[in-house]
């Protein structure tokens, strides 16, 4: 319905918003352009360690990382036949008499680049990837809403130059099963988002078991879209898209196969009987843009709460990870003997404010686990938590354990995942307030 209806326009405001406000994430910059966000600290936070995620997966793939420039010259005799032939809604600036346009993504660095290397059949495939902080797309001013559609964006954008449409059609099959783990690892199941592939008719005609088994590895109904003639520079493509609370659709993860812009840079290798070929080229974003990723994470825990599920992130993407609430200021020592031996981001609710006040107010921070310490916990040497994946509303699942216990399950959940100390001071009441 998304797609036939075409309309992008907003007509009111999507949960995520007020999350994204209420949790002290990101919020709007009133002095910067519509559609370029402010990141506080714990929007940072889970910003980074997704990047880092995302940048360690296509590492394993054996991608370099690379880094480009901003901004390119719109007159530049290659770029200029790529967007007379793609034109984008892209940012343009003046400066010594030349006309620049900011960049959507980090094709045009990674290409030129590969036009000056010097590459051999053996060196293919070759990865390149860069985390563009940022892609910059002049989108329409009613389209620009919370996260989910910016006008600067973070990408991880990663490039892949196949010897033959063999070599790009399995690359292709191995990238589109890392974006389905990579999403999953981040919050966002395979049931949470729709799979769109889009091909031309030839390519079907010559790689119908291929498509129908990218179905069946998703096991669910697909959206396909089916052109007689190319129109764009892919012959194949998919993305995930996220529907979201106001069943507007976002693309997350995608990867294309690109049959012109070889030939357009002049991108060639030397093959193994010594002459020159164009290879074919994969664009991939194995997670789509890092903020559109915390919008489906938002609207996602929205939509469970409206189920009766208790909203959460990841444990490895929360801001805080455990929260101790000593019980009176007696009990502080402990408390900060407690979050002393946590290896994880953990801080200590000090305020002067009551217990059940300080309990409410870590669940509405979505805090992962709530330790309550006092003098049965300290004459016991242990802690009492409340263990948010386990709770119900309304019913919260409490458990007597010990630090080290917390400890273990807490590495058991986070291991293989990137990690990054508490954005924040560790007492509460050394905070300030974003919102």
């Amino acid at each position: 319905n998304y797609e036939i209806h075409t309309s992008r326009a907003i007509d009111k405001i999507p949960p995520h918003v007020e999350l994204m406000r209420r949790l002290e994430l990101a919020d709007y910059e009133p002095g910067s352009d519509p559609g370029n966000l402010r990141f506080y600290p714990k929007g940072r936070l889970m910003k980074s360690l997704i990047e880092n995620y995302v940048l360690g997966e296509v590492a394993k793939m054996g991608a370099m990382e690379v880094e480009t420039p901003l901004m390119y010259d719109m007159n530049h005799p290659t770029l200029k036949k790529y967007l007379d032939r793609f034109p984008a809604r892209q940012y343009s600036i003046e400066a010594d008499k030349k006309q620049l346009f900011l960049r959507f993504a980090a094709c045009f660095g990674q290409f030129l680049m590969n036009h000056d290397m010097t590459i051999s059949y053996r060196n293919l495939p070759l990865r390149m990837v860069e985390l563009t902080r940022y892609s910059f797309r002049k989108e329409q001013s009613g389209e620009l809403v919370g996260l989910r559609r910016l006008r600067a964006f973070t990408m991880p954008d990663m490039h892949t130059l196949c010897r033959d449409m063999d070599g790009a059609v399995r690359q292709f099959n191995e990238q589109y099963n890392m974006c389905i783990n990579v999403l999953s690892n981040v919050g966002i199941d395979l049931n949470d988002y729709e799979v769109a592939i889009r091909f031309t008719r030839d390519f079907y005609e010559e790689n119908k078991d291929f498509i129908v088994g990218l179905v069946k590895t998703v096991n669910k109904p697909v959206l396909i879209e089916l052109w007689d003639q190319r129109f764009f520079y892919f012959v194949l493509k998919f993305e995930f898209n996220y529907v979201d609370a106001m069943d507007k659709a976002s693309a997350l993860s995608t990867v294309q196969i690109d049959v012109e812009n070889a030939e357009r840079y002049d991108i060639k290798y030397i093959d193994s009987d010594g002459k020159e070929k164009r290879p074919f080229i994969l664009h991939c974003s194995p997670s789509g843009a890092i903020e559109r990723c915390i919008y489906a994470l938002l609207e996602k825990a929205h939509m469970n709460s409206e189920k009766g599920v208790v909203p959460m992130f990841p444990v490895w993407l929360s801001p805080t990870q455990v929260r101790v609430i000593p019980v009176t200021e007696k009990h502080m020592e402990y408390a900060e003997k407690v979050a002393g031996e946590l290896n994880c981001r953990v801080d200590i609710d000090d305020r002067e404010e009551t217990v059940g006040k300080k309990i409410r107010d870590a669940g509405k921070e979505w805090i992962p686990y709530v330790a309550v310490v006092g003098d049965e916990e300290v004459s016991g040497g242990s802690i009492t938590v409340t263990v948010r994946s386990e709770s119900q509303p309304n019913k919260p699942a409490n458990v007597k354990m010990t630090t080290a216990e917390l400890n273990e399950g807490i590495s058991n959940e986070c291991s293989g995942f990137p990690y990054k100390g508490l954005p924040l001071a560790v007492r509460l009441s050394a905070r300030p307030k974003f919102v």
